[in-house]
Parts: C-alpha cells; structure tokens; sequence
C-alpha cells in the first residue's frame, strides 16, 4: 500500500512513512507544485496511492465517489512538522489497518 502526499502536508511525512516501510510520494517530489485535485486524484488512480490530506475537497469527492483513491483526511490544525509526525506515529497502525479492510474515507483528527 502507497501513500501519495498532498501539498498542505510537509515532504517529511512521506518520508518518515517510508522509514516505516511504506511506499509514499509527495506531490512536490513528483513537481505536482500547484497541481488541481483532478490530477493528483487521476495519479493515485493510476498507481494504486492512498491520498493523504488536509484538504476537504477530496474527502467530499471521495464520500460522492463510487470508485477512486482511499482518502486519509488529516483533520488538525496546523503545526509544526515534528509535532504533526508525533501525532501521526500513533494512528498508523490504525489507519493501516482500516484501509486493509477496504474504508474508502477516513477522517482523523
């Protein structure tokens, strides 16, 4: 299972997410700088990713959506990335584990 960063969310979660054996990408490091939804949403289509977000526009999308990408919806406030990587370590088992059993759209916060 692959991990496909959105913008609002640092680099240094898809890496501290490969340093827990999984497979993640930020948009930035596939010059997705500015890119809309539409394209981020066809790349995870097409490689098989998990969006992770704190964007809503993809939770709505997703909860309207028959078909597509699983969304993981970060909802907290902003912060600082070290205090953003201490809350998720946490909630990665859990999210792994529900996106196993096939949820399409989790919200966390």
């Amino acid at each position: 299972m692959g991990f496909l960063i959105d913008a609002q969310l640092p680099p240094a979660l898809a890496r501290w997410l490969m340093e827990q054996g999984c497979q993640a990408e930020h948009v930035l490091d596939l010059g997705f700088a500015g890119a809309d939804d539409r394209m981020i949403w066809d790349y995870a289509v097409l490689h098989g990713l998990v969006i992770v977000t704190k964007d809503e526009d993809f939770a709505l999308r997703r909860a309207l959506a028959a078909t597509g990408p699983a969304i993981v919806w970060i909802r907290v406030g902003n912060t600082r990335k070290d205090a953003l990587l201490r809350w998720f370590a946490p909630l990665l088992v859990d999210i792994l584990a529900a996106l196993k059993r096939g949820e399409p759209l989790l919200e966390i916060g």
